[in-house]
């Protein structure tokens, strides 16, 4: 897939408690680049706001609505350590070049939660070893207590 440029309005940005919500609209009756943008939905782009001087950030390409008027296109921005999503606010509800470029990035990678877990080997015959000095089950009781 190629790069899509388009001219859109930059309608909506919507915080929730795990994901920040995008909504651009392209207003015409054409809609430019259309077969790349149909068969991007449901894949991760790398957003860019060209007006901004905000690096490409990962979103996940939710939806393409058509109708006689627009096409709304939506975006989902699970993870934003650096902030990037926070550097667009002010070009929210005005008029922006937006570039979507697709990104190698699978649904899964893009939505796995980063956690500390508890390190361990599995050998070729499936026993676990688990390093000395992390906490058992037995020293969680006493830990909590």
């Amino acid at each position: 897939m190629t790069t899509v440029k388009l001219n859109v309005l930059f309608k909506k940005m919507q915080k929730d408690d795990k994901k920040e919500v995008l909504m651009f609209h392209v207003l015409s009756d054409e809609l430019p680049h259309a077969d790349e943008l149909l068969k991007m939905p449901g894949t991760i782009t790398l957003l860019t706001v060209e007006e901004s001087q905000v690096e490409a950030l990962g979103a996940e390409f939710v939806s393409i609505q058509r109708d006689n008027k627009k096409t709304v296109l939506k975006f989902n921005v699970k993870r934003d350590p650096d902030g990037k999503v926070n550097q667009l606010y002010p070009f929210a509800g005005g008029n922006v070049s937006l570039i979507l470029q697709p990104s190698q990035m699978s649904i899964e990678e893009f939505y796995e939660e980063p956690h500390e877990g508890v390190k361990y080997t599995v050998d070729n015959g499936g026993q676990v070893d688990v390093p000395e000095g992390q906490l058992s089950i037995d020293d969680e009781e006493t830990v909590t207590h």
